[in-house]
This record gives C-alpha cells, sequence and structure tokens, in this order.
C-alpha cells in the first residue's frame, strides 16, 4: 500500500468533505507513462532491488509529477517478488569476519599493514570460497540487494492506473477514527474480509434491507495497535468493492489540525477490487440442492423462492449467514436452511455454536450422516434436523420448511 507521504499531496479538503484527486485512467499522459514504467520495471528482472531504484531515479529526472510516479512505483513494487541472493556463507558471519580485522585502506601504512584485498583474500580462503563469493555475500540479506525475480501482475497502463487510484483511496483511511457501512448485498463476500483483517465492529439490522455496520478506524480511541491495524483497516476497502450496492462514510482527521471531515464512497465508484469473490456456493453438495430446488420447484413451479445467503444473523461478535432461504411468494413466510457435510471437527464445532447461539425455530438443519454428529448433541437446537446419507431429500426438507416457517 501507499505510505502517508505519497497519498496526502493527492488529498483535498472541500468544507467539511474530503476529496481525493484520482487520475484519469484515460489521459493519454498518464497511460503513456504507466506503459513505460511498466516497461522499465520488466527490463529489471534478474536484476538486485537498488538497479531498479537507480533506473527509476533516472526515469524521474526533474519531472514535477513525482508524487505520482513514485506511487506507481510502489505499486509495481509492492506486487512484486524480490528474492533473497544465496550465498554459500551468512552474510552476518562474514561481516564479522571482516570487520573484527579493524578498518582497511587502499593504501598500506605503519599502522595499517594490511590493504583491502588482502583482508579479503585471507577471510575468503579461511571460509574457503572465492573472494568474488565473499563479496557477493558481503550485503547479500540488504533490501536492497533482493533480486526482482517476479513483477507479478501483468500488468497493463489501464491496470496500474486503476489500482494507484485504489491505493489512493485505501490511504486516506489511515487517519480515520471511525467508518460505516451500509451493504444490501454479497454479504458473505463483507463479513469474510472483515473477519479475514481482524477489524473491531458493531452491525445492525436496516429496516427497510440490508445491515449498518460501525467500525473503528485506527485513530480510534479503542484502538492501541495503530499502525498494524491501520494497515489492516485499510486493506479492506476493496472489499466493497464486490457488493453490488453499498455506501461507506468515514470521518478523517487532519495529521495537521484536530478539525474532522468526512470521506466519502458509494456503489457508484469507478473503482474496483482486486480480492476475490466467492464462488456461488461453497460445495457440490449445496450447487446440487439448489439445481435440484430450481428442477422441481422453480419458476411458476412451486410456492416457495429459493435464495443464497441472504439472511445475516448477528451473534455477538461474530455472524451466521445459513446457506440458503426459502421465502412463500404469497404469505411472507421464510424459514433458513444450513447444509452441514463438512467433517472436520474445528468446524463442526463453530458452526453448531453459531447455530445453537442464534436459536432459531425457522431453522432447517440438513446433517450428512456420515460426520459426527450424532442426534444427542443436537438435540436442544431449535428449528428441525434432517439426516441424509448422500444427498437430502427435497420432499423432507419442503416438509420441514412447511412446518417451521415463520
Amino acid at each position: 500500500m501507499l505510505t502517508s507521504d505519497l497519498v496526502r499531496p493527492r488529498v483535498k479538503r472541500r468544507g467539511s468533505a474530503i476529496h481525493v484527486e484520482f487520475l484519469n485512467s484515460s489521459e493519454h499522459h498518464w497511460q503513456q507513462t504507466a506503459a513505460e514504467l511498466i516497461r522499465l520495471f520488466s527490463t529489471c528482472t534478474g536484476k538486485p532491488y537498488h538497479f531498479w531504484r537507480m533506473q527509476f531515479d533516472q526515469f524521474e529526472g526533474e519531472r514535477m509529477d513525482y508524487i505520482v510516479l513514485r506511487g506507481l512505483a510502489k505499486v509495481l513494487e509492492d506486487a512484486a517478488t524480490f528474492t533473497a541472493i544465496e550465498t554459500p556463507v551468512m552474510p552476518v558471519e562474514v561481516r564479522e569476519r571482516l570487520f573484527a580485522q579493524g578498518p582497511a585502506f587502499s593504501m598500506p601504512d605503519l599502522f595499517n599493514p594490511q590493504i583491502r584485498p588482502d583482508i579479503l583474500r585471507s577471510t575468503a580462503k579461511s571460509l574457503k570460497i572465492s573472494v568474488k563469493a565473499l563479496e557477493l555475500a558481503l550485503y547479500a540479506d540488504r533490501p536492497t540487494e533482493r533480486i526482482l525475480s517476479e513483477v507479478g501482475t501483468s500488468w497493463t497502463p489501464d491496470t496500474l492506473l486503476t489500482r494507484y487510484n485504489l491505493e489512493l483511496a485505501r490511504g486516506v483511511l489511515y487517519d480515520a477514527s471511525e467508518m460505516r457501512v451500509e451493504v444490501h448485498d454479497h454479504y458473505k463476500d463483507f463479513w469474510r474480509y472483515l473477519k479475514l483483517f481482524k477489524l473491531m465492529f458493531e452491525a445492525s439490522a436496516l429496516p427497510e434491507g440490508g445491515y449498518h455496520v460501525r467500525l473503528d478506524g485506527p485513530i480510534s480511541p479503542f484502538v492501541s495497535a495503530t499502525r498494524r491495524y491501520g494497515q489492516q483497516f485499510a486493506a479492506f476497502l476493496p472489499a466493497l468493492f464486490l457488493g453490488e450496492q453499498w455506501t461507506m462514510s468515514a470521518d478523517i482527521r487532519s495529521s495537521y489540525t484536530d478539525e474532522t471531515a468526512i470521506y466519502t464512497l458509494d456503489n457508484t465508484s469507478p473503482l474496483t477490487s482486486h480480492f476475490k469473490r466467492s464462488g456461488l456456493f461453497d460445495s457440490k453438495l449445496e450447487a446440487d440442492f439448489a439445481a435440484e430446488f430450481e428442477a422441481k420447484f422453480g419458476d411458476t413451479r412451486g410456492q416457495w423462492e429459493l435464495a443464497r445467503e441472504d439472511e445475516v444473523l448477528l451473534i455477538a461478535d461474530s455472524v451466521f449467514i445459513p446457506d440458503f432461504s426459502l421465502t412463500h411468494k404469497k404469505d411472507g413466510r421464510r424459514a433458513l436452511v444450513e447444509l452441514v457435510g463438512f467433517w472436520h471437527p474445528a468446524y463442526l464445532q463453530r458452526k453448531i455454536t453459531k447455530v445453537r447461539a442464534a436459536g432459531l425455530q425457522n431453522l432447517v438443519l440438513l446433517v450428512r450422516q456420515s460426520i459426527n454428529l450424532t442426534p444427542d448433541k443436537l438435540a436442544d437446537i431449535p428449528g428441525e434436523v434432517i439426516y441424509f446419507p448422500n444427498k437430502p431429500v427435497l420432499k423432507d426438507v419442503m416438509a420441514a420448511v412447511e412446518h417451521c416457517a415463520s
């Protein structure tokens, strides 16, 4: 991600609102600049980091748009792989051996009879390596000596400029005390990344549907490890772009004053996410269940409408998102369906803990017989529990749905 010094010059305050000066990715100047940087970076493959930085410094020269250039370069570097040089002797040991012999000079004198080449030769001999290998190992563990082994992403000018704009948007959030988000779809992806980045939040359901989530920002008084948390907080932002309907507002405190401004984004933003969206189904079992329901009750053939993960149940500091919901087309009754077919003990424990905490009378729990989840372990689970050998019997499921729906 971009460092603050590369973000702040692109951030402007207009009244009580924060505005980020994104690049126009279709502008010829930026398209050409991005293309030249990508080519330059690619030519440095197999070379040490300091070689790339030297090439970049020459490219930057006296250009006035150096803030953007450095930001684009940072995006390229973050996506690339720089590999440490393999050496026959650890660099730390090489330095200890050499530095223990005191300063080295190009010409000998009375107090320093050994010159640098002599020290290198004697040390290399004691380590049983060549002088060339010794010099290579001397600072091989320094970041500037790492080799650009892979450029990472297959960059194009468009993708580089788009990613740069995203990193600017992320960077604003380093100075956020609080973020408020309203989400109306793709709940699973939203909560998955919220959990992945370990963010502190409170959530509530909206009357018109969807959820309101308040997140503590990195400069919130409730956050202690501000640097690490700030990186995670900013990193989370692309998760919002996976949704189709959402809004975000964040309280941003200026680094130079105590005044707070508002930074807003929504689903009309041109920014895009590089995060992966979840597949439609998590397993073949779920896919087969949905396909069978569609074949037998889809369209106008049945009274119930099947939806995938359209309800989030808030449980303390976690959430439970049932696999499916079934809504009656006439009277609006709803039932939730959760498939339990995975056997891992930790997974089962988490799943049953959430189901028990949810306390839903209108939940149909479908459990594969082969997993270690006997009926006595589910005796206190409200709703309906159906065991199945290979796949759920849809007729039995629909009977349970009719019985418990509310």
